[in-house]
């Protein structure tokens, strides 16, 4: 679909579901009560589905859940015939400034879009992404654009577009010579898709990121060296365990971009909080991965749309880059290490997001586990548990209706009726 149907499509849709508008700023906002009345609720922490519970909303916070609820006199209510009403889903791997491979090549976006293009594209990310029903997403790089991440981040926070919650990476860590654009005359310097750092400077990149507004570090434990070659390790474990002290001296997690055994082990020593890829993890890795209580992101749909664009029709014989997706989420798995939902989401459209639950149940998971890691999981595994992932009282109001039950048929996860974030409805009927 090209960019420009894309965005007609994208603000037809907007002004066809805002129901209210968005405060512009925390100080504008109510104590209004609303109460939600759908046919049941999932409580983002255990596979049951609570029939004829309801949520009652104060400002921006849940007010009470349970199945006898009345209504004040002055609440506003909404019915929600046919719904199940969830925690507002958690996109665990997302790069919003970022749009498909088959529209734009990696490179020409890094290259030829500029900035101002690529925010103005990334704002209607955001907006598709929150239709969907993602209230919060860990953006992990700008992928050469800089810190206009942090930008966004405030935008939305102060109501100027719509969007869900971002933690953001900001420019993330690749090793000198070991990141692209590439095939350019040695010497000349051409824009990179992140920030070049190695020895005792990676400990200056990491504070000169957190300094600009990075929620989380991010960093590329392997890569390909040169074209054609393999992924192989980019940085020395001794590297990334000084990524990690820093990081964690400032209280921001660490992601690495891993998908060697060596790469995925080494950065597992050094303690960094979440892997993504690992697509060659070995038992061993995943063994190790479990015994720190560090998480896995597989990024499925990634890995599935890539194969795509190449000629894929999705029937046998499957790409090694996709049956390696999927075996390595098998073994994470029966290893017992926490799984995260994140699918890459930007190598395919967002607002897609759902691609990945998707993939993840036809890779083994049952709807409801998939649907916990979606919300009260992913909440747990970035540290935002305490006010996000769950439907209970004194959560923020980050809440989402779809149309069936997500603990027996993941795909209802597309048919979403409301949003709710921070107690604003965006999308969905308006109460009585």
């Amino acid at each position: 679909m090209r960019i420009v149907t894309q965005v007609l499509a994208a603000a037809l849709t907007l002004a066809s579901t805002l129901t209210l508008a968005a405060p512009s700023s925390a100080g504008d906002r109510t104590e209004a009560l609303t109460l939600l009345r759908p046919d049941a609720v999932f409580d983002g922490e255990t596979a049951v589905l609570r029939k004829g519970w309801a949520v009652l909303v104060k400002g921006n916070r849940i007010e009470a859940v349970g199945p006898d609820i009345v209504a004040p006199a002055e609440a506003s209510v909404i019915a929600l015939p046919g719904t199940t009403l969830m925690p507002g889903m958690i996109e665990g791997h997302s790069h919003l400034f970022l749009h498909p491979y088959n529209e734009t090549a990696w490179d020409d976006q890094i290259l030829h879009e500029p900035i101002a293009l690529r925010t103005a594209r990334a704002t209607v990310h955001a907006r598709v992404t929150l239709m969907a029903g993602f209230t919060t997403v860990r953006d992990l790089g700008t992928e050469g654009a800089g810190y206009a991440d942090v930008g966004l981040k405030r935008a939305i926070e102060q109501g100027i577009v719509p969007g869900p919650r971002m933690l953001v990476a900001t420019r993330a860590i690749v090793a000198p010579g070991a990141y692209g654009p590439r095939g350019f005359e040695p010497g000349v310097v051409v824009p990179l898709g992140a920030e070049e750092a190695g020895g005792p400077d990676l400990i200056n990149a990491v504070r000169r990121q957190i300094g600009a507004g990075a929620d989380l570090v991010k960093v590329y434990a392997d890569y390909r060296w040169g074209p054609g070659e393999p992924s192989r390790p980019t940085f020395t474990e001794a590297e990334l365990k000084a990524v990690v002290e820093a990081a964690h001296g400032a209280g921001r997690q660490v992601v690495a971009h891993a998908s060697t055994a060596e790469g995925m082990r080494r950065a597992v020593s050094a303690g960094v909080d979440t892997i993504e890829h690992g697509d060659e993890g070995t038992q061993e890795v995943f063994a190790a991965m479990k015994a720190k209580g560090v998480g896995f992101c597989p990024t499925l749909a990634a890995g599935d749309a890539i194969a795509r664009y190449r000629g894929w029709n999705g029937e046998a014989p499957v790409p090694k880059g996709v049956r390696e997706g999927f075996d390595a989420l098998v073994k994470a798995r029966k290893a017992g290490v926490a799984i995260c939902v994140g699918g890459d989401v930007g190598v395919y459209a967002h607002g897609d997001n759902a691609r990945e639950a998707e993939l993840m149940v036809k890779g083994g998971m049952t709807p409801a586990e998939v649907a916990i890691a979606a919300t009260s999981g992913n909440a747990k595994m970035f540290g935002i548990a305490d006010r996000l992932g769950s439907v209970k009282t004194g959560m923020l109001a980050d809440l989402v209706a779809v149309e069936g039950n997500p603990l027996t048929d993941i795909s209802v996860i597309r048919k979403v009726s409301l949003v709710m974030k921070d107690g604003v409805l965006w999308k969905g009927p308006v109460g009585r």
